[in-house]
């Protein structure tokens, strides 16, 4: 029997993670989650998602590290962008920062391949993810949204008892999320 194919995937939420992981490791790879997410807003929700995160983690009993958060870095990365809309450049500088920490993580911990969750969500253009981590020799692209993957999240958080949010995680998220329900 071959040995698995280590990877590290960049965890934005457990809700994205779960049906990402599980189509990873179901095609042979050892999965090690990262969240790594100094855009979440604020520290609470941070800390709301890192749990569910962990428990997932827990469920799969698979290893989950924690990047620093820094909060004040991600804002100075999309200073100027504030007023972008979701899908805009200022996610982009988002995911650049994300995956330019993933790779960082990649090399350092030697994992030979990581990739992220970013694309599960129908709110993010999986295009622009690939484009940004075509960057990074370790990067391999994965579509998430593909096979149902976001149904898949809705069912998988029910069965595993997850948090899903109602916003993306930033502050300017936020704030565009609460501006749509009015």
């Amino acid at each position: 029997m071959s040995a698995k194919k280590k990877i590290l995937v960049h965890t934005c939420c457990a809700p994205c993670a779960a049906p990402s992981g599980e189509r990873l490791m179901l095609r042979g790879y050892e999965v090690t989650l990262f969240f790594s997410n100094s855009n979440i807003y604020p520290k609470e929700e941070y800390d709301k998602r890192l749990y569910y995160a962990r428990k997932l983690a827990n469920i799969w009993d698979v290893i989950i590290e924690e990047d620093m958060y820094d909060h004040n870095e991600w804002i100075k990365v999309v200073k100027g962008l504030e007023n972008e809309p979701e899908k805009g450049a200022r996610c982009e500088k988002c995911f650049e920062y994300s995956l330019r920490r993933s790779a960082d993580m990649a090399d350092r911990f030697d994992f030979p391949a990581f990739t992220t969750t970013l694309t599960l969500s129908p709110h993010k253009i999986s295009k622009k993810i690939f484009k940004i981590g075509a960057k990074y020799e370790k990067y391999i692209p994965f579509d998430f949204k593909k096979e149902d993957g976001f149904l898949k999240s809705i069912q998988l958080s029910k069965e595993y008892d997850l948090y899903r949010q109602s916003y993306c995680g930033c502050e300017f998220s936020l704030r565009d999320s609460q501006i749509i329900k009015k």
